[in-house]
């Protein structure tokens, strides 16, 4: 009995020594590697913009998604988050981003909270994202995993999208996140003369993601790539 005693009292003396010289049991992985990786595959693939390659790098996607799916986040694959949410795939968010032209300071409007991923990227460009989506249940779940991420500056709003957010426009640029039919005139109108929108349009199991720029009463469009929206369509304006 003695003897087990004793053993019990130097196994205690090795874990409280070890932890006094930094030894521990591995946290939770972070995946740093694997973010690298993925930043210089879209390096290669055409992203250019530093404040975008950046942001991709520091924003851990692993932390969007269920546990299960964490390994396969830094793959360029779209993965399930939740209902009616989806991690898009790492090219299509930058892409998407960087068409966006963004810069520090400058007020992006995002359509469609998503998992807040998106928008984590955004904020780490600007802290002045404004956020709209029509489920309150989604919008909830969203504010409070990025609050608990440390991005507390996004503006949160529950309303139909394509209504954006009238009161605090113009927007510099505005990034939607859900497919529409047809590009909302009232995102046109809170777009500042100069500004991007960049939104996926079109119904069926692909969209085309397109980018739209104004000058005055002209809207020049630059159709990119298909894309598959797994979200829900964004929704007319109430009458």
């Amino acid at each position: 009995m003695a003897s087990s005693k004793g053993l019990g009292i130097v196994v205690l003396a090795i874990a409280v020594g070890l932890c006094q010289f930094g030894v521990a049991s591995p946290g939770p992985p972070d995946y740093g590697a694997e973010r690298a990786e993925m930043v210089e595959k879209l390096r290669r693939e055409g992203i250019s913009n530093q404040y975008v390659l950046a942001a991709m790098q520091t924003v851990k996607r692993h932390l969007f998604v269920a546990p299960s799916d964490q390994k396969r986040a830094y793959e360029e694959i779209s993965i399930p988050a939740g209902k009616e949410q989806a991690l898009h795939r790492p090219y299509v968010v930058a892409l998407a981003t960087q068409m966006l032209d963004p810069k520090p300071g400058r007020k992006v409007l995002q359509v469609g909270a998503g998992c807040g991923y998106c928008t984590a990227v955004l904020c780490e460009i600007t802290p002045d994202v404004y956020t709209v989506d029509l489920r309150p249940d989604v919008l909830r779940a969203t504010e409070t995993r990025l609050r608990a991420l440390g991005y507390s500056s996004v503006h949160w709003r529950n309303d139909r999208g394509c209504r954006g957010w009238a009161e605090h426009a113009p927007f510099d640029a505005i990034l939607v996140m859900c497919a529409a039919d047809a590009v909302p005139k009232e995102l046109v109108e809170q777009l500042r003369d100069g500004g991007r929108l960049v939104i996926p349009v079109g119904r069926g199991p692909e969209q085309t993601l397109t980018c739209l720029r104004k000058s005055g009463d002209h809207l020049r469009s630059e159709v990119v790539m298909p894309v598959r929206v797994d979200l829900m369509m964004c929704q007319p304006p109430l009458p």
